[in-house]
């Protein structure tokens, strides 16, 4: 697939080219962005980059950047580690997963090692995983 790399037919060679993409265009790598993340999960993948998926969806790296900054308001790497930081709180509250390990929720949402985990999830949650999953996991009750 074709990359796009400008916008009516003008090249962009700075950071105002995010004010320049359509609004069309910015929901449309939009919409592709979340179905990389919301279906397939491509967040799951530790070395998962935006180079990636440009590649995947055939638009610019520095379009995707614009647009997670637009719709987002943070970056690649603050949008996908929020996709995987959301997931483990889930696997954490869930009683399916009360036997998991930290380590295992953390390879599953596409951290490479534990410590990477724990400083983002400390850090976007004000608490550690351990001390999040003891305050909020659903106990059965017999």
């Amino acid at each position: 697939m074709a990359k796009e790399n400008n916008t009516e037919g003008h090249r962009v060679k700075d950071a105002s080219y995010a004010t320049s993409l359509s609004t069309l265009l910015v929901e449309t790598i939009y919409e592709k962005i979340m179905l990389k993340f919301v279906v397939e999960k491509k967040y799951r993948n530790p070395a998962y980059t935006a180079k990636m998926m440009s590649e995947e969806i055939g638009y610019n790296v520095r379009y995707i950047s614009a647009v997670v900054r637009l719709r987002y308001r943070g970056n690649f790497s603050q949008l996908i580690n929020d996709f995987r930081i959301r997931e483990a709180m889930y696997m954490m509250t869930d009683k399916h997963f009360a036997n998991m390990r930290m380590e295992d929720i953390a390879t599953a949402t596409g951290f490479a090692n534990r410590q990477g985990f724990y400083a983002v999830f400390s850090r976007m949650c004000g608490m550690n995983p351990t001390d999040y999953r003891l305050k909020y996991a659903q106990h059965e009750c017999n």
